[in-house]
C-alpha cells in the first residue's frame, strides 16, 4: 500500500468513533467537509479519495456499500432518508449526488430561505458513474448502469443501461437475449 492510504486508513480508524460505520479495509482521503458523520455507513474496503464532503441533515443517511471506489472532490448530501451507494461501485472525480431540490416557486423569497424537498436518491449495485455527473435527488439508478461524462441525471433507469447527455438520457440498453448492448434510438 502506498504510503498515503496508509495515512487514509489511520484516518479512517478514528473516523470509526464518530461515523455511522467505517468498514474494514476502507480509507478516506483528506476531507473538505464533514456534517452529521453519526448518519454516515461506510461498508467494507471503501475507498474515497482526497477533497470528499458528506453532509447529512434532518436525520438523513448516507449508505455507502462494500467495495466501492469514490474518486476526489466528491460531494454528497442527504436529508430526512438514506441515500444510498450499493456495492461494487465506482464514482469519478468531480460528482456530485443530492437527495435534495431547493423549492425556488415563492418570487419573493430567496432560494435557500424557501423549503427544501426531500426525493428518494439510490444508486445501484455496480454503477459507474463518469467524471463530472451530478446526480439531482429522485434518481434511482438500476443494477450496473453506467453515466457518462458531465451528465445531469434525474429520473429512473432500469438495470444495464448507459446515460449520457443533460439532461441524461438511455443511449444503449443490454439485451439479456441477445447478449449485447444495443443503441437506444
Amino acid at each position: 500500500m502506498e504510503l498515503r492510504k496508509f495515512y487514509w486508513a489511520l484516518r479512517a480508524m478514528i473516523y470509526r468513533l464518530f461515523f455511522g460505520k467505517v468498514g474494514f479495509m476502507s480509507y478516506i482521503g483528506s476531507p473538505i467537509s464533514l456534517v452529521g458523520t453519526k448518519n454516515i455507513y461506510i461498508d467494507n474496503r471503501v475507498r474515497i479519495y482526497p477533497g470528499v464532503r458528506m453532509e447529512t441533515h434532518n436525520n438523513g443517511q448516507i449508505i455507502i456499500g462494500r467495495n466501492t471506489s469514490i474518486g476526489q472532490n466528491f460531494h454528497i448530501i442527504s436529508e430526512k432518508e438514506p441515500l444510498i451507494i450499493g456495492e461494487n461501485v465506482t464514482v469519478s472525480g468531480n460528482v456530485f449526488i443530492t437527495n435534495i431540490d431547493h423549492d425556488y416557486m415563492d418570487i419573493n423569497k430567496h432560494v435557500l430561505l424557501q423549503d427544501r424537498k426531500v426525493k428518494t436518491t439510490r444508486i445501484g449495485e455496480g454503477c459507474f458513474i463518469g467524471f463530472g455527473v451530478t446526480i439531482q435527488a429522485g434518481t434511482v439508478l438500476g443494477k450496473h448502469c453506467v453515466v457518462g461524462a458531465n451528465a445531469v441525471v434525474r429520473g429512473s433507469y432500469p438495470d444495464y443501461c448507459v446515460i449520457a447527455g443533460v439532461p441524461g438520457r438511455i443511449i444503449k440498453r443490454y439485451d439479456v437475449e441477445a447478449e449485447v448492448w444495443k443503441k437506444v434510438k
